[in-house]
């Protein structure tokens, strides 16, 4: 579109002006067509916006209606509250510590508080000053010799073919410059990893970057890439939240003779991975593998991510890690609310445990295993403001990921086009045109400050609740909407009575 803008456009005033200077007359058309010209130089020039780059003159609507008055957005266009699956405020709260920008808000909150509802953290009247470092973890147990210091908020996976070469330039740029690290997803690492950022190595279903002929595990193969100094851990992913069972689909339109050399496929063909592995098929296969991947790597720390499904097999892996005595470093929980490019509906809304249950499952029996101090738990899905990682630290995580809040420090506006290559920003496609927008500098200075912020965040909220460290952090650390009843229970017991009889 910026191409044909500044190509075309040029044509149009030569012949407006042309005809103007034949008929004498109406010389305004030429003049206002030049400044629109003028206007769409400038913007195709620009690097702030990748909208107004790829869009040089269109591209100003959406900026209009984002900023027409607010009755005019209550009414007719979002409100503050609207918008799927991430509402308005909690993506603007993203732009703007992107941007580096005050992320304070005027006039009260705009959630409809409904007080059985509520969830919030407990203030002290001790407040404590908050930290200006900010917070790390260890991860790797005994049976790894390269464990590795990770902040507690990182970029999970999302693969080459899913997002575009600039969007990832930009995440493991703005990694790299944040001392955080970045999950390639299971599409293998490309060129466009290798900026200098810390990088975790997600091994999927299709073996991708690491897989033989037959589309099986490839152990030379593995060796020598996991062996890359920025690989500093390895995830094997089993499932992932927003579609558990249903292997991974890269679309034959994102498919490009670059992507297919980099997975080792067929360009131009969609590419759907396995719903499973083909290198273990039960609990203690898939121990083994991890411990046969942590020795092919020269000891870094490996472990797997998964949505919770049926529990007794999760039970089952941590029955193994005490027969087998193998222990993963680290376990990334996934909710059924995260997010992905491409899923049928059903598998979005209706499989796979959310991730607060499922925090809490999985805490709860690593420690009836005694094996809890052995790994590392990560949260991951949906995990976007500063609250959504205290909260998942309050249910049992170690630390946690994040996929969609880095996109927005992109310039995604979740114009929900993941799965069509036609993503208007630039970030998820591989549309050459559209790319272009992209500007990585900008980007990967966005992706720094989203990072540096929402931890700053963090630190303010824990200091807020009186709070030494995040070892501290723990339910307790809340209230929710039964509390206030059990207090009405026991102060108010006629007025609650009254009320529950009305409803």
């Amino acid at each position: 579109m910026r191409d044909k803008f500044l190509r075309w456009g040029v044509v149009l005033l030569i012949i407006t002006w042309a005809i103007s200077l034949l008929i004498r007359a109406h010389y305004w058309i030429p003049i206002l067509l030049t400044v629109i010209y003028l206007v769409g130089v400038y913007n195709a020039n620009q690097t702030k916006h990748a909208i107004l780059r790829n869009f040089p003159v269109l591209g100003y609507f959406r900026y209009f209606f984002e900023s027409i008055s607010p009755e005019m957005q209550q009414y007719f266009i979002e409100r503050e509250t609207d918008g799927k699956p991430f509402p308005r405020n909690e993506r603007s709260a993203a732009y703007r510590r992107a941007k580096n920008l005050s992320d304070t808000v005027a006039f009260g909150t705009q959630l409809n508080i409904n007080h059985r509802k509520y969830e919030g953290i407990k203030h002290s009247i001790y407040a404590k000053s908050p930290k200006e470092e900010l917070p790390r973890v260890m991860v790797g147990n005994e049976q790894c010799s390269q464990p590795y210091s990770a902040s507690l908020f990182n970029i999970s996976a999302m693969s080459f073919g899913s997002l575009s070469d600039r969007a990832q330039i930009s995440l493991n740029r703005g990694a790299k410059k944040g001392n955080f690290y970045h999950n390639t997803g299971e599409g293998g690492i490309s060129p466009y990893h290798m900026e200098g950022g810390d990088l975790c190595w997600q091994i999927g279903t299709g073996y991708f970057g690491c897989r033989d002929e037959e589309g099986k595990f490839s152990a030379e193969l593995f060796a020598e890439k996991s062996k890359i100094p920025n690989v500093k851990m390895i995830e094997i992913k089993l499932s992932q939240g927003a579609k558990p069972g249903h292997g991974g689909v890269l679309p034959g339109s994102k498919n490009t003779p670059e992507i297919a050399k980099i997975r080792h496929v067929t360009p131009g063909m969609t590419i759907i991975s396995p719903p499973s592995h083909s290198a273990f098929s039960n609990a203690a296969g898939l121990l083994k593998f991890v411990q046969q991947l942590r020795e092919l790597s020269g000891g870094k720390p490996v472990g797997f991510k998964l949505c919770i499904g049926d529990t007794k097999e999760f039970e089952e892996i941590c029955a193994q890690m005490n027969v087998l005595k193998i222990y993963p470093d680290f376990i990334t929980v996934d909710g059924a609310e995260g997010g992905t490019g491409a899923a049928p509906p059903e598998f979005s809304d209706g499989v796979g445990m959310p991730l607060e249950p499922a925090l809490m499952f999985v805490n709860k029996t690593l420690k009836s295993y005694n094996v809890r101090n052995k790994l590392r738990v990560i949260a991951s899905g949906k995990v976007l403001t500063s609250l959504d990682i205290l909260r998942a630290i309050a249910m049992g995580a170690d630390m946690c990921n994040n996929a969609r809040g880095f996109m927005f420090s992109l310039g995604c506006i979740q114009a929900l086009r993941c799965n069509n290559n036609t993503c208007p920003t630039g970030v998820a496609t591989q549309d050459k045109m559209l790319i272009k927008g992209l500007d990585v500098t900008d980007k990967a200075e966005r992706v720094y400050h989203f990072h540096k912020n929402t931890l700053h965040t963090c630190n303010e909220l824990i200091a807020a609740a009186g709070r030494d460290s995040y070892d501290q952090v723990d339910a307790s650390m809340f209230m929710r909407g039964d509390e206030f009843d059990q207090l009405a229970d026991l102060y108010f017991p006629d007025i609650l009575g009254n009320v529950k009889n009305r409803n």
